[in-house]
């Protein structure tokens, strides 16, 4: 590109770049209720709750490289379970990031997804979901895993690249509403499940082991972070 001549920009890329009219009040709230229904429905949630095993390992991943871990890869499992394994230092403070960021992931990707469809970046947030799913495949070493990430990647990757600028809006503000609404969830779950088994190897726990606070102390955070970033990202879809 010389002397900003954009005739050599290939199509889809300008459609990525541009600025896009901010949807209709009717069409966020419409997004929020079909999102606040994959949370709720605990038929849908069964299988939206995918949506945040994968983000919330990817967090892990990525925390672990950026403190020098070495990954050795993403499992995700049918019963919505996820585990991210990484090679390094068994205590210190890499260790503790690498295990506090999972819970705080989808919501705080939520937030991200919020400000850059308050900016009118509709097709550049749908394809820079496409980018992390696809990070994350890379690091996929399961079978479920991989056709899960296909599944899902695929779908964006038709949204994105074929349907009406409607519908692309509609689903990609669904997203974002999913991922800071359903972000939450998974905090209470973890609660509950404390209660009723014995097996004490949740990101909390391991927390508690390495730190010395208590697990639910680490609860507590991870409720108060999610709630805090939904809060914030709802402002941003909203305006309010």
């Amino acid at each position: 590109m010389v002397n900003g001549d954009l005739s050599t920009v290939p199509a889809w890329l300008t459609r990525v770049l541009e600025v896009e009219p901010s949807p209709s009040p009717e069409l966020i709230a419409a997004a929020a209720v079909l999102a606040s229904l994959g949370v709720l429905v605990p038929g849908l949630w069964q299988r939206t709750r995918h949506l945040v095993t994968i983000a919330h390992e990817g967090g892990h991943a990525l925390m672990a490289l950026i403190t020098g871990r070495r990954l050795a890869g993403i499992r995700l499992h049918s019963d919505t379970s996820g585990l991210s394994v990484s090679v390094g230092r068994s205590t210190g403070v890499g260790m503790v990031c690498t295990l506090a960021i999972g819970y705080l992931t989808p919501s705080a990707l939520g937030v991200l997804a919020a400000a850059g469809l308050g900016a009118g970046r509709v097709s550049a947030m749908l394809w820079a979901t496409l980018l992390l799913l696809a990070g994350v495949l890379l690091q996929i070493r399961n079978f479920f895993g991989f056709g899960l990430l296909l599944v899902t990647g695929s779908g964006v990757l038709a949204i994105s690249y074929w349907a009406p600028s409607t519908v692309q809006a509609l689903f990609a503000y669904t997203l974002a509403w999913f991922l800071l609404l359903g972000g939450v969830r998974p905090v209470p779950e973890l609660i509950r499940a404390r209660r009723t088994t014995r097996t004490r190897n949740s990101d909390a726990d391991q927390l508690a082991r390495l730190t010395g606070v208590p697990a639910l102390a680490w609860a507590g955070l991870f409720a108060a972070g999610t709630v805090l970033l939904a809060a914030l990202g709802t402002r941003m879809l909203t305006g309010l």
